[in-house]
């Protein structure tokens, strides 16, 4: 009998080890977290942590900012040094497991949910911020948050292209190109990259630039590559470190004439200031209008006192409901636009989160009243929808359209706004059909958008991306950039070991 048990054991090992896919096999096949935390340890620094299901800091460290198809972990590590991220990667590999890095977990597309039972690689200490001696360039840690860089870098009178909230790691968006407040001076958050440190798929650790053939592909769609363990960016000196804004509520009947003047006195037509930024979203706030939704729009200027009446007046002239101004420094804009370590963008609540990103070159006017008409009905109807909100990111492109467009996987560079219905709701067993409902709502909202650029082809910022878009959305129509990177992806990792987030193939 012993006999038979034993052989018994052997063949479920056996059929674990080779015939179920990594992910699968810690739910199908017997798994023992605190022998794999045994052996795991032995192979990490001494600072090295890890966190098993059933204590508070796996709880902490596995929670995600949106808990529609979102992966899961069986144990969780923390790296105390980069050469952890490699071992954990190896390890991996052996016992055929999945695993994913985690920065601050707002990666809200759905195709992370196919990744389950897997190990979390949490970068969480991994932050930094080292200044070259030169001031050029600062090595950034993996885990380090736009905040931490931010404050860093301004104490040394510095600055470079971030993400536009604090909570957010710079890697995590940069590794898809990554918008910014600066990016009119200075181009995407990737296009800052002069060298990283990357664990790819086989667990070497190795430092890459511009003379290796991944360097393209990171840039743009390095999610589908490697853990990146730190990154050294180009930084700049501070030129302009007082901005100033003002900020403007107006309603649903106002839908023409503010989207008009926004294309005329801040894209104008195309060609918008550098040091300009146009930021409006539709949202609803009952105390104000408890049956329609309402237009927010934020104008932003860079380097002076107030912000330009040339700018301005035009919304002045459309008698808003409510009109704010303020002028402060640069690290001030979170503050400002409510993205703050303590604002609700940044808390993890147990919500789902999803967005709808589509780029466009100008506002199509008949479009906007659609998406408006269409997003104040079904939000008001669907009372569990009303904290969603539809973003309208303005940010300054000159920077951004400097970089040749086949210099790096950004596929596109040539639009000015980046439009994303947020569709946000607490799920509930009780209403199951919220999330078709949901995915429905963003989907109309995004298709009357593209209807209303008039063109056959459309792109999805992938830090966004809802799950649900083609390669070609992420990364361009263009076959030579779909065959490059297929090609690296076959080169640098064959098994798909990071084809989880916006995969290439």
């Amino acid at each position: 009998m012993e006999m038979v048990t034993a052989l018994l054991a052997w063949n479920v090992s056996s059929v674990c080890r080779d015939y179920f896919p990594a992910g699968d096999r810690w739910s199908i096949c017997p798994r023992n977290e605190p022998d794999i935390s045994t052996e795991l340890s032995a192979r990490l620094s001494a600072g090295a942590q890890i966190f098993l299901p059933g204590s508070s800091e796996f709880s902490h460290a596995t929670g995600r900012w949106s808990a529609l198809s979102a992966p899961t972990a069986n144990i969780v590590v923390v790296p105390s040094v980069e050469n952890d991220v490699a071992e954990t990667v190896k390890y991996a590999n052996t016992q055929n497991i999945s695993y994913f890095a985690v920065n601050s977990g707002h990666g809200s597309i759905t195709t992370l949910g196919k990744l389950q039972n897997g190990i979390e690689i949490w970068l969480d200490r991994l932050s930094s911020v080292e200044i070259a001696a030169d001031g050029a360039t600062a090595k950034i840690g993996g885990g380090t948050k736009s905040k931490t860089i931010i404050d860093a870098l301004w104490a040394q009178g510095k600055q470079t292209v971030t993400g536009a909230c604090e909570c957010v790691s710079l890697l995590g968006p940069g590794l898809g190109g990554g918008h910014g407040f600066l990016q009119g001076r200075h181009g995407l958050i990737s296009d800052q990259f002069v060298s990283m440190n990357i664990v790819l798929a086989d667990g070497e650790l190795r430092t890459i630039d511009a003379e290796s053939d991944l360097w393209w592909a990171i840039q743009g769609a390095g999610h589908n590559f490697g853990i990146v363990t730190s990154v050294t960016s180009k930084i700049y000196d501070v030129q302009h470190p007082d901005w100033a804004y003002e900020s403007f509520i107006f309603t649903g009947e106002q839908v023409e004439t503010v989207y008009d003047s926004i294309n005329k006195y801040h894209l104008r037509n195309g060609t918008p200031p550098v040091d300009l930024m146009s930021y409006s979203l539709y949202f609803n706030y009952h105390d104000i209008d408890p049956t329609k939704s309402l237009i927010m729009l934020y104008i932003l200027q860079e380097g002076v006192a107030a912000v330009d009446s040339a700018y301005t007046k035009p919304f002045h002239d459309l008698s808003p409901i409510v009109a704010t101004a303020a002028t402060g420094p640069y690290t001030e804009l979170t503050t400002w636009l409510d993205n703050t370590l303590s604002s609700p963008p940044c808390q993890k609540v147990g919500r789902v989160n999803i967005l709808f990103p589509i780029d466009v070159k100008l506002y199509d006017v008949s479009a906007q009243r659609k998406v408006y008409d269409l997003f104040s009905s079904v939000t008001h109807q669907t009372p569990a929808l009303n904290g969603s909100v539809i973003f309208f990111e303005g940010y300054p492109v000159e920077g951004v359209k400097a970089v040749p467009s086949d210099q790096t996987a950004v596929a596109n560079r040539a639009d000015n706004v980046l439009i994303s219905p947020f569709i946000s709701y607490a799920p509930s067993p009780a209403t199951p059909e919220l999330d078709k409902t949901a995915a429905d709502l963003g989907g109309r909202i995004r298709q009357l958008i593209h209807e209303g650029t008039g063109r056959e082809e459309w792109y999805a910022y992938v830090n966004y991306a809802f799950g649900d878009e083609t390669p070609e959305n992420w990364y361009g129509y263009d076959k030579w950039r779909q065959d490059r990177l297929k090609a690296l992806k076959q080169k640098y990792d064959p098994f798909g070991k990071f084809s989880f987030y916006a995969p290439i193939a």
